[in-house]
């Protein structure tokens, strides 16, 4: 193992700088790494919490030597983060895998739930860069919605907000008004669509972007144990997501079409149907 790995594998203990409620399943965490603080947007850490468990998380933000992650309850490790204060102490390691490309094009970003967090961190690097900065966010329904005032000043147009239930604006899956977006005549294409959420979602947006073929990169989630491409379960086709992604770029995702959005490896490595 490389220094300059070994560097980035060693658990560093921090302890919790703030804790924010975005809405009644999901707190954003701030902390001090100076090393994931570095982190470019799409790269993610490993979290430990103390006596519970160790979770991959996308980084959601950074500024100076201080660290920002947004977690959904959602298993026994989440809800216990969830119970967590100011002031008490986390392990982290980090940062692991690949990053986003910058696009200074016309660009559309389309996050579903949690996974407009490490959107957003792209969004803000991308706003003084491109020409055309459009996001669609999704979610089931308007509780769910995650950053659409920080969104909306780093957008050239309105974000799109579109909720399953309809209760905020367009009642339909994110990928529908994807769809209008990237067939619209009359303005100049898309350069590259991001995506991250659901990994259903991303396999729809695969399939939309492919049918008009426009490059696409999206961040995808698996089982991840070791963060390093050791122990294998996060493996989707050819790839460790946590070495080789967790970022894909449209070629890569051609290649593992047959499982994107259909299945993945569960915790006794047999594959499951997502």
């Amino acid at each position: 193992m490389s220094a300059k790995l070994n560097a980035t594998n060693t658990l560093r203990v921090t302890r919790i700088a703030s804790v924010k409620t975005e809405n009644q399943t999901t707190k954003t965490y701030t902390f001090k790494d100076a090393r994931c603080a570095k982190a470019k947007p799409g790269q993610f850490l490993m979290l430990w919490i103390p006596q519970i468990d160790e979770i991959p998380l996308s980084i959601m933000n950074t500024e100076g030597n201080s660290v920002s992650v947004t977690v959904k309850a959602v298993g026994d490790a989440t809800r216990h983060l969830h119970n967590m204060k100011q002031g008490e102490t986390i392990g982290v390691r980090g940062p692991f895998g690949n990053h986003f490309t910058q696009n200074n094009g016309n660009v559309l970003l389309v996050g579903g739930g949690t996974g407009t967090a490490p959107l957003l961190f792209l969004a803000k690097q991308l706003a003084t860069k491109t020409k055309r900065l459009s996001f669609i966010i999704g979610a089931k329904t308007k509780n769910e919605l995650l950053f659409l005032n920080q969104l909306d000043p780093l957008c050239t147009e309105q974000p799109v907000a579109a909720t399953e239930d309809g209760t905020y604006g367009l009642k339909c899956l994110a990928t529908q008004p994807l769809e209008t977006l990237l067939a619209e005549e009359g303005k100049e294409k898309f350069k590259m669509v991001y995506a991250c959420g659901p990994e259903a979602m991303t396999r729809q947006v695969f399939n939309l972007t492919e049918k008009h073929g426009v490059q696409m990169e999206a961040s995808l989630e698996r089982l991840m144990r070791c963060g390093i491409g050791l122990c294998g379960s996060c493996m989707i086709g050819k790839y460790r997501v946590c070495k080789d992604g967790p970022v894909f770029n449209s070629q890569q995702l051609r290649e593992v079409k047959d499982e994107l959005g259909i299945s993945k490896l569960g915790f006794d490595g047999n594959r499951i149907p997502l």
